[in-house]
């Protein structure tokens, strides 16, 4: 759940007093459905800008190097005949930098491509059809619908491919990108008939959530009252430099036995 907007009180922090007090309203997102998935998306075409298709054109080999995700859209639509469900539009923007040689021997030059995959998953996300007008509105007439929110959590993608290969006439000279997605590379993805076509495979981890705004009854226990001082700062930087503890772990990395990660 999200981060409750409490109408009364909360519940106590300090661990003091946890005796049952009242019972409080609270306003807060409630998820209603969710999904996880692992996707492997091969064969996504990387996008170039003109400068650096230019060097994609020239080379005799490429090495994909990491790939980034810049951002992504969400549209939440209800599925015609099923009451309290939605389909949920997700497209992911990745930047995706690889190595280009252009000759044996030489230092590779290190380019920036943009990859775009689009995919639908359906929810529940239950049913309401009011609208919410708050005094935070900025206008007297601004509102929140009650549609339910699509949220989605993704870890950093993998780049697990990349190969080049001679394009066909089928292959896109433009493509559409929204312009904040254009303004982190050194121009616009049009304007050249590429002669050489780059394809990677990434491999992602997703959640999908699809959450409602709701009012729920919580047991309150006391107040949340701080049961710590707060530490005055000093002017020595000195000082402030002894009260960090050493960093052991950064000059002896650990060992594969105090690894705790899983195949």
């Amino acid at each position: 759940m999200a981060e409750p907007k409490v109408t009364t009180s909360n519940i106590n922090c300090s661990g003091g007093n946890n005796l049952f007090k009242e019972a409080v309203c609270i306003d807060t997102k409630r998820i209603y459905d969710s999904c996880s998935a692992k996707d492997c998306l091969e064969d996504l075409q990387v996008y170039f800008v003109p400068e650096d298709q230019t060097i994609v054109d020239n080379c005799n080999s490429i090495k994909a190097k990491s790939a980034e995700i810049l951002n992504v859209f969400l549209d939440v639509e209800p599925v015609p005949f099923n009451k309290g469900f939605y389909s949920v539009d997700i497209t992911f923007f990745f930047c995706v930098k690889l190595q280009v040689y252009t000759a044996s021997c030489t230092a590779p030059t290190v380019v920036k491509g943009l990859a775009i995959f689009t995919k639908k998953v359906i929810l529940f996300g239950s049913e309401g059809n009011v609208r919410v007008y708050s005094s935070e509105s900025v206008t007297p007439t601004e509102y929140s619908s009650n549609m339910p929110i699509a949220t989605v959590s993704v870890v950093d993608p993998i780049v697990l491919s990349a190969r080049v290969c001679p394009c066909h006439d089928h292959c896109p000279c433009h493509i559409e990108v929204p312009q904040d997605i254009c303004s982190r590379f050194k121009g616009e993805f049009s304007g050249c008939r590429p002669e050489k076509c780059v394809y990677v495979t990434i491999g992602m981890f997703t959640i999908v959530q699809l959450e409602r705004n709701v009012q729920m009854l919580i047991p309150a226990y006391d107040f949340c009252v701080p049961d710590k001082e707060c530490v005055t700062t000093t002017d020595d930087p000195c000082e402030v430099f002894k009260a960090i503890k050493f960093p052991t772990s950064d000059f002896f990395p650990p060992r594969e036995q105090d690894c705790h990660c899983k195949d």
